[in-house]
């Protein structure tokens, strides 16, 4: 349980920067540089960024609060939220590499960490 427990926790530490840098860091360099968008790119999709940026962080939530709940023996509740949360990351993740290719990097960076949490969390549930 405790290694699907430290990939989630790193699944919604990438979540949480990704925020960071869809809502707040869009237009910055490092956002631009991240995301490949040129100036003019990221001034007319700002808005649209900031508010996928907090889907991110909500997701980041669902899965920090479903971790605590495992931590503290409620397993039931706390993996609901964990399959909810790092589910939707996988997701999110596949839909982001279905729908741009050229990005399956970032992809994989995005779903990696989850799905191994999720195969970790249901192996660990099963034994």
């Amino acid at each position: 349980m405790t290694a699907a427990l430290v990939l989630a926790g790193v699944a919604a530490l990438v979540h949480v920067y990704i925020f960071w840098l869809e809502s707040f860091a869009w237009m910055s360099p490092r956002g631009r540089a991240t995301f490949g968008t040129t100036e003019e790119q990221a001034r007319t999709t700002k808005e649209l960024a900031f508010n996928q940026g907090f889907y991110n962080l909500f997701l980041a939530l669902v899965t920090i609060v479903g971790i605590v709940l495992v931590a503290v023996d409620q397993t039931a509740v706390g993996a609901a939220l964990l399959y909810a949360g790092a589910g939707s990351m996988v997701a999110a993740g596949l839909v982001l590499w279905i729908s741009s290719p050229s990005k399956a990097k970032a992809a994989l960076v995005q779903l990696t960490a989850p799905a191994l949490s999720l195969i970790a969390l249901t192996i660990a549930l099963l034994a």
